[in-house]
């Protein structure tokens, strides 16, 4: 990326700190005039001093990720002063656990439906339903997916699609 100091603007980081962008600048080809946010989160969080002493010390083809991890950290402590990015990774993991469980009960009304298929010479035709045979197992599936997205819990397990309804948000406005 070409230095921000040719087009005779400074890039986002000099420009915050109030001194003359060089061609040599190590911010510049990260921190663009267009994103001052960028830089200003990333310097209220670290600091510029410790920036700059850990962008000379990683490799050059590796800085774009180093800038790109500082400011995805830095915005996520703005956002969240004590968790930062790991609410974010909380919230995920949670999400993951939560759908894993969606997966397992889907699987067991399967499975289930398949053995009660295979005892029943003759299969009801689902309420409403006009298509072939073969789709009700696809058509009751996509109603329970459904259903348990407005919350309605087929197994009594309690459980609310929304994963804010059951979160603790007290605490800086934490996802955890």
């Amino acid at each position: 990326m070409a230095s921000s100091s040719c087009y005779n603007s400074p890039c986002a980081a000099c420009k915050f700190l109030r001194r003359k962008c060089l061609p040599g600048c190590i911010f510049a080809p990260h921190f663009p005039p267009e994103e001052p946010h960028k830089f200003a989160n990333v310097h209220k969080i670290f600091g510029a001093s410790n920036v700059t002493k850990l962008l000379n010390e990683v490799l050059p083809h590796q800085r774009e990720d180093a800038v790109n991890t500082l400011a995805y950290e830095a915005e996520a402590r703005v956002r969240d002063p004590v968790y930062g990015c790991v609410s974010a990774i909380t919230f995920l993991q949670r999400q993951v656990e939560r759908l894993e469980k969606e997966l397992d009960a889907a699987k067991a009304d399967l499975m289930r439906y398949a053995s009660n298929c295979n005892d029943v010479s003759v299969s009801p035709p689902l309420i409403g339903s006009h298509h072939h045979e073969g789709e009700n197992i696809g058509s009751t599936l996509h109603n329970m997916a459904i259903s348990r997205r407005m919350g309605y819990d087929h197994h009594g397990g309690g459980g609310s699609y929304f994963p804010w309804n059951d979160q603790n948000t007290s605490g800086g406005g934490g996802n955890i």
